[in-house]
């Protein structure tokens, strides 16, 4: 990759109407599909899509995700997501996203993920290719000067005062 975008921005993403739940807004469930969707831009422009998949027989599985939740979305809405690269290892990657309102840009959630290389004819982790490691660590250093959203790192748990 010779223009590594930081962060790299998703295309625009619809929230459908049989996301939303009895309270108006889009079910939680639903965050985790559209962050799904738009890393999938993330990955393919990072050649780990389809195409790597059919190709070499290999893909990424998640072992973690956390997700922060802050502002609504409702039907109809437009979102894009950025995704920041925070650490890679040979057979890791570590990333966050931030989920945004499309037109007005406000911050919806924030999901912090690690997913794992696995050969796909085992199904057993396995260690990213040298030009693949080589190419996220260079987007990892593309992404190291950006600030770390908050919500990454954070435990779960009740805040007291």
């Amino acid at each position: 990759m010779d223009d590594i975008p930081a962060p790299f921005t998703s295309s625009s993403r619809k929230v459908e109407e049989e996301w939303i739940d009895l309270n108006g807004h889009m079910n939680m469930a639903y965050y985790a599909v559209l962050f799904d969707r738009t890393s999938d831009d993330a990955f393919e422009a990072f050649g780990l899509g389809w195409e790597y998949l059919k190709q070499t027989n290999f893909s990424t599985f998640t072992l973690e995700a956390k997700f922060t939740y802050l502002r609504e979305l409702h039907v109809g809405e437009e979102v894009t997501s950025t995704l920041q690269v925070i650490d890679v290892s040979d057979k890791c990657l570590h990333y966050a996203q931030e989920l945004h309102h499309a037109q007005e840009g406000w911050l919806s959630a924030v999901m912090e993920s690690i997913v794992i290389h696995i050969d796909m004819s085992s199904r057993n982790p396995a260690p990213f290719p040298d030009h693949v490691q080589e190419m996220l660590r260079e987007i990892h250093k593309a992404h190291a000067s950006l600030p770390v959203p908050t919500q990454v790192g954070n435990k779960i748990g009740i805040r007291r005062k």
